[in-house]
């Protein structure tokens, strides 16, 4: 649907202010102009009434992006018709902006592309679209928009550091009773018998079970001393301000991204009710990054999850990432010590490097000023 602009309706209000004054003085030239400037407010609208006759598709490259870095959107427009098609603005909404490119002229069979960047500068999910495409006449009188397309989904990633993955096992056997965890197979510790699947390896068969049950049944087995690392991070809005926040999840996403891509089985749990549980690889380290993505504040409630504080799934490393050390929860982390083989907490100052010194028994504290600052700190500690 065709629509004035600004300019348009300043035309049109003048046209018939023109019209008036000349009828009302008797002056030809002024009712001359106006009719010029009705003229030409109709056919703008006729001239945009005219909707696009091309084929436009969008893709987003890289759909993963990490915060700052930079990300496009490629626009291929295609004029299948046989006739020249005009030129037109071409562009998407995302995060509350309107991100645009002209579109020049295309000759009847020919094709085009066109790039243009997208704002990284805020970590989310955002969906970028529906392609908007908009038509202005050449005097900017009017002008028509048609929604099309899909949308797309663009992650921005939080920012990451180089880190050191830490070194820490801790031996879970099956007598200690059975395990939850889902991702741990293929070492010589019993975790359960169960029924045969397709992909099951043959030379864990238990013949005696399928004996018994009269169905194939093979024993599941699990990696007692496979590394572990878990990560609890603070998003209380009340304690942790919003600059203060990013910097957390900056960090808590690089250690977490070093332990998945050293194939440690990896656990991450906020404030705001995250508990993740994955084994390592790449795709733990991309579902990771999703997720901390997503990561939003919460108002008030304690440092350390209920789901922490029992259940199998403890043992390895655990680090704990915060902003206010307050003493009810240092003690809350200091109850954890004895389920984990290390104990880590890095407090973010959120640019101060100064502050009352944390201690901890049994705990390793680094006190660092940012992401940056913690993960050069972190990578000092792991060496010693």
């Amino acid at each position: 649907m065709p629509r004035l602009t600004g300019r348009g309706w300043v035309v049109l209000v003048g046209a018939v202010v023109a019209y008036a004054a000349g009828e009302w003085a008797g002056f030809p030239l002024l009712r001359a102009m106006a009719g010029a400037a009705f003229g030409a407010v109709l056919a703008a609208l006729v001239v945009t009434a005219r909707r696009p006759r091309v084929a436009v598709t969008r893709e987003v490259y890289p759909d993963r992006v990490e915060r700052g870095r930079p990300a496009f959107a490629r626009l291929r427009v295609h004029n299948a018709s046989g006739r020249r098609h005009g030129g037109f603005i071409a562009g998407d909404r995302i995060d509350g902006g309107f991100h645009a490119v002209s579109v020049r002229p295309l000759a009847p069979g020919a094709e085009a592309a066109y790039h243009y960047e997208l704002p990284t500068k805020k970590r989310g999910r955002f969906e970028v679209g529906p392609l908007t495409l908009e038509r202005v006449d050449p005097l900017g009188l009017g002008r028509s928009r048609l929604t099309t397309g899909d949308t797309a989904t663009m992650w921005v990633h939080p920012r990451t550091y180089p880190v050191r993955a830490l070194v820490s096992g801790h031996p879970r056997h099956h007598h200690e009773g059975r395990t939850t965890d889902e991702s741990l197979h293929g070492s010589l510790d019993l975790r359960d018998v169960r029924e045969y699947v397709p992909g099951d390896e043959v030379r864990h068969l238990h013949w005696k079970a399928t004996a018994r049950t009269g169905r194939l049944m093979v024993r599941d087995y699990v990696d007692p001393n496979q590394p572990r690392f878990t990560a609890l991070l603070d998003s209380r809005a009340d304690l942790v301000p919003p600059q203060v926040l990013e910097e957390a999840v900056d960090l808590t996403a690089s250690l977490m991204r070093a332990a998945a891509a050293d194939g440690y089985w990896c656990r991450l749990l906020t404030t705001s009710g995250v508990d993740l549980k994955l084994g390592g690889g790449q795709q733990t380290v991309r579902h990771l990054l999703d997720e901390l993505c997503e990561l939003s504040p919460v108002t008030g409630g304690a440092l350390v999850p209920v789901e922490l504080t029992r259940g199998p799934d403890r043992g390895g490393s655990l680090v704990v990432v915060l902003a206010s050390a307050r003493q009810d929860d240092l003690t809350a982390i200091a109850a954890l010590r004895p389920h984990y083989a290390s104990t880590v907490v890095i407090t973010i100052a959120g640019g101060a490097d100064t502050g009352v010194p944390v201690r901890i028994p049994g705990t390793r504290v680094i006190q660092a000023p940012n992401a940056k600052g913690g993960t050069r700190r972190w990578n000092v500690a792991a060496l010693r």
